[in-house]
């Protein structure tokens, strides 16, 4: 069956000793694909290593079709004598297997969707821990055997981190950004066009930005940061990850989050948060009108997605207040219309 067929990729990857995929690389992965392209594919095994005589048929069966691009990437894979998988994806179901995550991770970062585009529930469950070095993915448990190989060599495996997710970078580097740090963005993040990175930026998986932007803080799983907006040095986001629940938080258009403040609650556009404040989904906030006089209390959770507001903390009494260029009567109508 290939009506309906969600995503699709030739990919070269790494395999242990046992022959279990630790990471798969895709090139030129396709979203929504032409029926001629799945229809080739459709009786690929996703976590199947292609043997040398299976890719060769697959690579003719392309060239038949009329799959130019694709024929000529499993003539490339076909002449490594690298381990090769064909993924595809029926349907926009969680990832099942090692390939299935990281197509699905390579769409995100080819900007192919956008967070919250695609199910990767599960993902971290089939994904395996990594040594990601100097040689590329190995398996922990194989990792001393090779770090005494390279020392007998008279060399030094470099270890550079530990994780299931690897930078972005190795994989993929999305037109028209600049990223600072590349370990601190993962395989999995979105960025839009424009966007930059400083060095203390971070982006997770499933994780991004609009663009263009300045990003010096972190942006978690889950959350979208909109164009025109920036991240100030040190600042946070509470994802899905880190406490944040079922709350989607996102960050709107020509926003400014101040440095090591943070927020537990989505932003509309134009909002600001002062330096130093941590607003979540819990703080009381102090609601002030026109003329800068406290009018009610409320929680942040109320302010959820709503623009034009700016979040500080009296210095004098310690309170949190939210200014908006709005009367304090039109924003209290729509507190209380959410009630």
């Amino acid at each position: 069956m290939t009506d309906g067929v969600f995503a699709l990729g030739l990919g070269v990857g790494t395999r242990n000793d046992k022959g279990q995929w630790l990471e798969v690389f895709f090139p030129q992965p396709l979203l929504n694909p032409s029926q001629s392209l799945a229809a080739v594919l459709a009786n690929c095994d996703n976590d199947h290593a292609l043997s040398h005589d299976e890719l060769a048929a697959l690579q003719a069966a392309l060239v038949e079709a009329g799959e130019k691009t694709q024929a000529q990437l499993a003539g490339q894979l076909l002449e490594s004598g690298r381990p090769v998988v064909a993924v595809l994806l029926e349907g926009d179901k969680p990832p099942g297997n090692v390939p299935e995550g990281y197509l699905k991770l390579h769409l995100l970062s080819h900007r192919l969707v956008k967070p919250h585009g695609t199910n990767l529930e599960g993902l971290f469950g089939v994904l395996p821990n990594v040594a990601w070095t100097s040689e590329g993915a190995i398996d922990l448990a194989e990792l001393p055997q090779r770090q005494l190989a390279a020392r007998l060599r008279g060399e030094v495996l470099e270890v550079s981190c530990v994780d299931k997710f690897p930078k972005m970078t190795n994989y993929v580097v999305p037109d028209g950004v600049r990223i600072a740090h590349t370990a601190r963005v993962r395989l999995g993040a979105h960025l839009g066009e424009g966007t930059t990175i400083m060095h203390e930026g971070f982006v997770n998986f499933n994780a991004g930005t609009e663009g263009p932007g300045m990003i010096e803080g972190r942006i978690s799983a889950g959350v979208m940061v909109g164009s025109g907006s920036d991240l100030g040095g040190g600042c946070s986001t509470i994802g899905t990850l880190s406490g944040g629940g079922n709350i989607v938080i996102s960050v709107g258009e020509k926003c400014l989050i101040g440095a090591n403040a943070g927020i537990g609650i989505p932003l509309g556009d134009r909002c600001t948060v002062e330096a130093g404040l941590f607003v979540t989904a819990g703080t009381k906030v102090t609601l002030l009108d026109a003329d800068g006089m406290p009018a009610e209390t409320a929680k942040a959770r109320d302010l959820a997605g709503k623009s034009d507001l700016l979040f500080r903390r009296n210095s004098s009494t310690g309170a949190v207040e939210c200014l908006t260029n709005r009367t304090a009567v039109e924003l209290n109508e729509e507190l209380h219309a959410h009630n």
